[in-house]
């Protein structure tokens, strides 16, 4: 826990501490990417379950995975900011935690995904396969886990 506490005294961190526009401005870019991500995901995940066939998914596929791929990154490295605000309490926060694992849990998605036959075939032209439907079920169900666990944080 000691590296944690160093986290805090970053100059990083100690900026965001002591300027609420700099803290203000960081927290928005991270909704902002979650908003990128979900948008991204769930758009596609909808497509992939059937939602408006008149849309070629092999035309939105790619466009849509790399805007959630640019969610996730923002969303990423301006969680890391915020988390080194106060980094012992939100290792200690259960909702944190429980985000965390659904992040990763839909990040190890997407790799499933993106790494299988079927995606490659999608963007091909062909239509999803089960295995492709199952995933975005899933996917639905991990990220929108992950917003509410993210906003759960702040109520603990």
């Amino acid at each position: 826990m000691e590296f944690l506490a160093m986290a805090a005294e970053t100059p990083l961190a100690r900026a965001l501490i002591t300027s609420s526009t700099l803290y203000l401005l960081v927290n928005a870019a991270h909704i902002l990417g979650i908003g990128m991500l979900f948008g991204g995901i769930l758009a596609l995940d909808l497509r992939l379950l059937g939602l408006a066939p008149v849309v070629p998914l092999a035309a939105i596929a790619p466009y849509l995975s790399r805007l959630a791929g640019a969610g996730v990154l923002l969303a990423i490295l301006t969680g890391l900011c915020l988390f080194s605000v106060r980094p012992l309490e939100y290792a200690r926060n259960p909702a944190f935690l429980a985000k965390l694992g659904f992040v990763a849990l839909g990040l190890l998605n997407v790799a499933a995904v993106h790494f299988n036959s079927g995606w490659r075939a999608v963007l091909s032209g062909d239509a999803p396969t089960a295995a492709l439907r199952i995933s975005a079920v899933f996917s639905i169900m991990i990220w929108i886990s992950a917003v509410i666990a993210g906003r759960w944080i702040g109520f603990l």
